[in-house]
């Protein structure tokens, strides 16, 4: 009866989001780790055979029916956070890591694999034999080898991990959306029209929030400087000492990297870098080091003219981090005569969404229609993808920001590709998250360039993950593919926003319905690499803070001083001594970039030399999009990356192409 009831034990294709309350968390939660539990023991028994689809079919169903209830749970939390929900989800956290922990360490389960590969290796598909050869590896770096103490240590750390990084991540949340400051119309002289629409209260006063939307514009356009300070120093202090204790990330993040640290020493490494490492494309923290160093050392003279510029153009006035954004808007528009403000009447979310949909199905021949699924908020789109008249996947779309939703724009999965046991054949399902500017009155939103070249980027994720042919859990799609490669397809697409023909599907003047103008467009082309020596040193910066946290034992002693010298070697701008920027960089405390943040500007590189066939072949060049269809897209994780990169571009990465897209050849 629990099954009727329950909308998270449903077997429906579909999670029903709409219907998933906090008190469904628990009971459904418990029941399918049960289920998962008994068929973990059901694998790991001696009279089951090592074979590779008996062991899927035991283990397979279990695990992948519960990680999508879980994973819907920890969609909503992410999306549509209430208290309720919040306590629901963090009641459970601990018993989900401690399942995932033990089975990641499972003796029993290690050496049935061993067994398979031994007795089946051979004769596997590549695919099969790649899932193998990853599991074996996992079990390795999940402690799968420690005996006694040392077992029950790295256990311990895992839950603990867990519980900080899900409380960082809160801590970001609740202090951004904790802090509001009411403006007059008189402090907002400058700021763009949509925002003093979206952020005006009935008493004539703008209710200001930290959310980006406001954020960025107020730093970008407000004329008034303390209005600019007030804000920039509430930003850049989120979740630290200088906001409300209970907010403070500070302890949370010498935690997490001291308890890394230690996960490292117990399974035998000297840094948590390399085991971070282990299944990536880089081969070693002091490869990325080399390779980090020397892009800042490319970077560093253009950094050093793009602010000399920038003084010049201010005359005089003061140049500290809350006027850097202000007068570099100033210097963009007067120096190419066009403001963000300006390109963004062209963009509407409609007709954007439209202009993508209509790239993808010509690139690499698929329809797409939207379709009805249950969602977790009035906003949200839903979408088959089919080729043929076939279903091959489906997605959901949430655009815009709103309380109670984390910041940022993501992909997730709801499911994978998988051909099931049973023969039945699993289409994936992604969730693509962005948080833009809402609609305001009978208009639709207006989106800025940065955002279209964000929901491209996003796009591309889910492209990787929603065009695999691949059938095998653990690589099809996106799983399995190396952290530092999966930015490939998503930074791919974000050359598509650059591209003229490409540009006039997507635009529409929000009054005119007129496309972009050629003159418009040619400033933007002008000024796409301005302050791209400052901004890829920006990135370095954060790369480097990362590798040198998690490569040098013993720096969560004083995260800021680790901070502190990375800055004083590569940043050619450093900001104000109270700066709490790491307090609120939840991609290395809690969102899985663990010294891993350089696979940003790894990928870049990659994808640049990806964009470079396109360029050289033509942007809609059948050929080049087939190619990188079934060499990059449908492959997943099924080959290494580097042997996908090399299939579709007939080499080796190179360089070059990143610094001549970057304006720094």
């Amino acid at each position: 009866m629990a099954e009727m009831t329950n909308p998270l034990l449903s077997t429906a294709a579909l999670p029903d989001f709409a219907a998933i309350r906090p008190e469904h968390v628990q009971p459904a939660i418990t029941e399918l780790l049960s289920t998962a539990q008994a068929a973990l023991d059901e694998a790991v028994k001696a009279e089951t055979p090592a074979d590779y689809d008996v062991l899927s079919r035991i283990l397979d169903t279990a695990t992948e029916r519960f990680g999508s209830a879980w994973g819907a749970v920890g969609h909503l939390n992410a999306v549509a956070d209430t208290p309720a929900l919040r306590e629901a989800y963090n009641a459970m956290l601990p018993a989900v890591t401690e399942f995932s922990t033990a089975m990641g360490a499972n003796e029993a389960l290690f050496a049935k694999y061993k067994a398979v590969a031994a007795a089946q290796g051979d004769r596997l598909s590549a695919p099969r034999r790649q899932v193998l050869k990853h599991a074996i590896r996992n079990f390795v770096l999940s402690g799968a080898e420690l005996q006694g103490a040392a077992r029950e240590r790295y256990a311990a750390i895992q839950e603990r991990s867990a519980e900080l990084q899900q409380q960082f991540s809160e801590h970001v949340l609740d202090a951004t959306d904790g802090w509001s400051y009411i403006a007059t119309a008189a402090e907002l002289a400058g700021v763009p029209q949509d925002v003093l629409d979206a952020t005006r209260l009935d008493d004539g006063g703008h209710k200001l929030s930290l959310h980006f939307p406001v954020y960025l514009p107020v730093m970008q356009y407000a004329e008034n400087r303390d209005l600019r300070e007030k804000l920039y120093r509430a930003y850049v202090t989120r979740a630290s000492e200088q906001g409300k204790p209970e907010w403070d990330n500070t302890a949370a993040m010498r935690e997490i990297v001291a308890l890394r640290q230690e996960e490292a020493q117990l399974l035998g490494y000297a840094s948590f870098a390399e085991v971070s490492l282990a299944p990536k494309m880089a081969s070693s923290p002091a490869e990325v080091m080399t390779f980090l160093r020397d892009l800042a050392k490319r970077a560093r003279p253009f950094a050093e003219k793009d602010l000399a510029e920038l003084r010049e153009f201010a005359e005089g006035a003061p140049l500290e981090s809350w006027d850097v954004s202000y007068w570099s808007e100033k210097l963009k528009e007067a120096r190419y005569a066009f403001s963000d403000q300006a390109v963004k009447q062209y963009f509407t979310a409609p007709k954007v969404v439209a202009g993508l949909f209509s790239i993808i199905e010509r690139l690499f021949d698929v329809k797409i229609t939207q379709a009805q699924a249950s969602v977790w908020h009035d906003t949200v789109t839903f979408y088959e993808m089919k080729r043929g008249g076939q279903l091959i996947a489906q997605f959901y779309l949430d655009l815009y920001a709103r309380t109670g939703k984390r910041p940022g724009a993501w992909m997730d999965e709801v499911r994978s590709r998988w051909l099931k046991p049973g023969g039945e054949q699993q289409t994936p399902v992604a969730l693509l998250t962005c948080n833009f500017a809402s609609p305001v009155g009978d208009k639709p939103a207006l989106l800025t360039h940065d955002d279209v070249i964000t929901l491209f980027h996003e796009f591309g994720h889910g492209l990787h993950h929603m065009l695999t042919q691949v059938n095998d859990l653990g690589v099809s799609g996106i799983s399995g593919v190396e952290w530092d490669a999966v930015e490939l397809p998503s930074q791919f697409m974000e050359n598509f926003c650059w591209e003229w023909d490409v540009l006039q599907q997507l635009s529409g003047h929000v009054d005119s319905g007129e496309p972009l103008p050629r003159e418009l467009f040619d400033k933007m082309t002008a000024a796409k690499n301005f302050q791209s020596g400052l901004m890829t040193l920006r990135q370095i910066e954060f790369a480097l803070f990362d590798m040198r946290l998690h490569g040098e034992p013993g720096s969560q002693a004083d995260v800021q001083k680790v901070l502190d010298e990375v800055r004083a070697e590569v940043a050619v701008l450093i900001p104000p001594a109270f700066n709490r920027f790491q307090h609120s960089f939840s991609h290395i405390f809690a969102g899985g970039y663990a010294a891993g943040y350089y696979s940003y500007k790894w990928a870049e590189l990659l994808s640049a030399d990806a964009w470079s066939a396109f360029e050289e072949e033509g942007v809609f060049n059948p050929a080049t999009g087939k190619r990188f269809l079934t060499e990059v897209l449908e492959q997943g994780g099924a080959r290494d990356a580097i042997d996908n990169f090399k299939a579709f571009r007939g080499r080796e990465p190179r360089i070059d192409a990143l610094l001549r897209h970057q304006g720094m050849a």
